[in-house]
C-alpha cells in the first residue's frame, strides 16, 4: 500500500529531510548564507510526489523546524521568550512550509505543473503578508531578509516590496523540483521552467541595472555608540560623564568632516525639553546631531524619542517612536507623527523597531525624504539581521539609512542596500564616519504599496480552486 514505505523510500525521506534541514539551518536565521535558501526547499519538494502525503508533510515540517532550531538560543536565551512562544516561533513557519509542500504535491500529481510551481511561493508570501498585517513585530521573520547580501536579488523590493524577494527565492526550487519529476507532462514542465526562468532572470536583470545607476550626491555622516552606562539620567554623575564622552566623540567625527552625527536609542533619560550641551555642540561644530532620549518631560506620557539639534535652530526637532516592543517598552507612549528636517537633503527620523514596518519608510518617501537617521538598540547577536531589516526599508522606498545601534551594528547604507560603512558595537564602544551616497528616488513600491502581495493573494485563491478540482492525473 502507498501508506507503507519500503526501506529505500524511508532512507530517501530521511535524506531529503536532513538535507533540507541543514540548508534551512544555515540559510535562514540571524546571519544566513543567502544562496542556501534557494536550495533548502528542493530536497523535500523533490520528495513530495514520490511518497505518501503524510510522510511528505512530516518531512517538510521536521526539516524546517530542525533548521529553525538555529534560532533557539536567540529566542530563549537572549530575548528570553517564554517556552510556548519559542515553540510557536519555530513550529508556525514549519507548519506553513508543510502546507506549501502538500499544496505543491496535490497540484503536481494532478498534472498542473505550472500551478504546482507557483503554489509554494504564493502560499508562503500570502502567509507572510497576512501575518505582517496583525503582528506587533511587523515583517520580522520574512524569508526576504536572508537575501540582503545578494544585492541584485533584493532590488526587486523597489517594485514589489520584500514580498517579491520571498516569492523569487521559493519559485526557483519549486520549478526545479517540478522539472525533475519525469512523470509529469513534458509541456507543463517546459512551461514551468520557462516562466520561472523568465521571472528570475528579469528580476536579476532589473537589479543589475538598478545597481548601476550613479548617485546624485553624498553626505558625510558619523555614527557613535558608547556601550555603558545604560540610559543614565542626564543630570546624574553617570549621565554627565556619558555626555562628556559623547561630546568628545562627536567633536572627533565632526573634525573628520561629518555633517550629521547620530547616537543610539535612549542613550540618556531626561525630563528636559532640550540638552544644552548638544545644542551648543551643534552650533559650534556646524553638525546635525541625533540624540536618542528616554523623554520624561511630559508627565502624561514617557517617550522613546530622538532629539535632533541643528546648527541654526533654536529648539530641537523631536520624533517619538511609533512601534514599541511588547513587554520591553510598555512604559512608553507611541508617537503618531513624522519628522522631516528642513534641510537639503531632506532628512527624516525613525527609531529602531519602526524600521520593521513598511508604514514608516513609505510615509517618509511620500514626504520626499532622501535619508533616515535611525537610533537603535539591538540584542547583540541579532545586529546583522536587524540592521538589514532597516536597510530593506531603504531599498523598498528609495531611502539612504544611517542607523546606529547600541549592542548591534553601525551602518551607512544607500537606497540600493549597499552598506558603505559598518562597525560592530556588540558589548563595546564603536564609531565610524563615511560618505553616504544619495539619490532622488521614487520607487514603485513607495507609490503603490503592497500591490504584489494582493496579486499574490489572488493567485493563491486561483491555485486553491485548481487544487480542489478532481485529480485528472497521478504521477507515480
Amino acid at each position: 500500500m502507498e501508506s507503507r514505505l519500503d526501506r529505500a523510500a524511508t532512507v530517501t525521506t530521511l535524506a531529503a529531510l536532513l538535507l533540507s534541514a541543514a540548508a534551512w539551518w544555515f540559510g535562514a536565521g540571524l546571519h544566513p548564507w543567502w544562496w542556501l535558501a534557494w536550495l533548502a526547499p528542493l530536497p523535500v519538494l523533490w520528495l513530495a510526489p514520490r511518497v505518501p502525503a503524510r510522510w511528505v508533510a512530516l518531512a517538510a515540517f521536521a526539516a524546517y523546524a530542525l533548521g529553525g532550531m538555529s534560532q533557539w538560543h536567540y529566542l530563549h536565551g537572549v530575548i528570553g521568550l517564554p517556552l510556548p512562544f519559542d515553540l510557536y516561533a519555530i513550529a508556525a513557519p514549519a507548519l506553513v512550509f508543510a502546507l506549501c509542500t502538500l499544496l505543491y504535491r496535490r497540484l503536481l500529481r494532478s498534472g498542473h505543473v505550472l500551478a504546482a510551481t507557483l503554489a509554494v511561493p504564493a502560499l508562503w508570501v500570502a502567509v507572510e503578508y497576512v501575518n505582517n498585517l496583525g503582528s506587533p513585530h511587523g515583517t520580522w521573520g520574512s524569508m526576504a531578509y536572508g537575501q540582503m547580501d545578494a544585492l541584485p536579488v533584493i532590488q526587486v523590493a523597489a517594485v514589489t516590496g520584500l514580498w517579491g524577494i520571498s516569492f523569487l527565492v521559493l519559485l526557483g526550487p519549486s520549478a526545479l523540483a517540478a522539472v525533475l519529476t519525469p512523470t509529469t507532462p513534458r509541456r507543463g514542465r517546459s512551461m514551468a521552467a520557462g516562466i520561472a526562468s523568465l521571472l528570475v532572470a528579469a528580476s536579476l536583470g532589473y537589479g543589475i541595472w538598478r545597481l548601476a545607476t550613479p548617485a546624485s550626491g553624498s553626505l558625510r555622516i558619523g555614527l557613535v555608540s558608547v556601550d555603558k552606562p545604560i540610559r543614565p539620567t542626564l543630570d546624574s554623575a553617570a549621565g554627565q560623564a556619558l555626555e562628556a564622552r559623547y561630546v568628545e566623540a562627536i567633536r572627533r567625527l565632526a573634525a573628520a568632516g561629518a555633517k550629521a552625527v547620530v547616537i543610539p536609542e535612549t542613550s540618556f533619560a531626561t525630563d528636559a525639553a532640550t540638552v544644552p550641551a548638544f545644542a551648543a555642540l551643534a552650533r559650534e561644530d556646524g553638525v546635525i546631531l541625533g540624540i536618542g532620549i528616554d523623554g520624561k518631560n511630559d508627565p502624561r506620557a514617557e517617550r522613546n524619542m530622538v532629539m535632533v539639534f541643528q546648527p541654526d535652530a533654536h529648539a530641537p526637532v523631536d520624533y517619538f517612536k511609533h512601534h514599541l516592543i511588547p513587554g520591553f517598552e510598555d512604559q512608553y507612549t507611541p508617537g503618531k507623527r513624522y519628522s522631516v528636517l528642513d534641510v537639503s537633503p531632506r532628512i527624516g527620523l525613525a527609531i529602531c523597531k519602526d524600521m520593521d514596518f513598511h508604514d514608516i519608510s513609505r510615509s517618509y518617501a511620500t514626504l520626499g525624504t532622501q535619508l533616515l537617521l535611525v537610533p537603535a538598540w539591538d540584542f547583540g547577536v541579532d545586529g546583522w539581521l536587524h540592521s538589514r531589516m532597516a536597510i530593506m526599508r531603504g531599498v523598498e522606498s528609495g531611502l539612504a539609512i544611517a542607523r546606529v545601534a547600541r549592542n548591534g551594528r553601525l551602518t551607512l547604507s544607500d537606497d540600493r542596500g549597499r552598506v558603505v560603512a559598518e562597525a560592530s558595537s556588540e558589548k563595546h564602544d564603536a564609531e565610524l564616519v563615511g560618505d553616504l551616497p544619495l539619490r532622488e528616488t521614487r520607487t514603485l513600491y513607495a507609490c503603490w504599496g503592497d500591490w504584489f502581495a494582493w496579486l499574490d493573494l489572488a493567485l493563491l485563491a486561483v491555485l486553491l480552486s485548481v487544487a480542489c478540482l478532481p485529480m485528472r492525473r497521478r504521477a507515480g
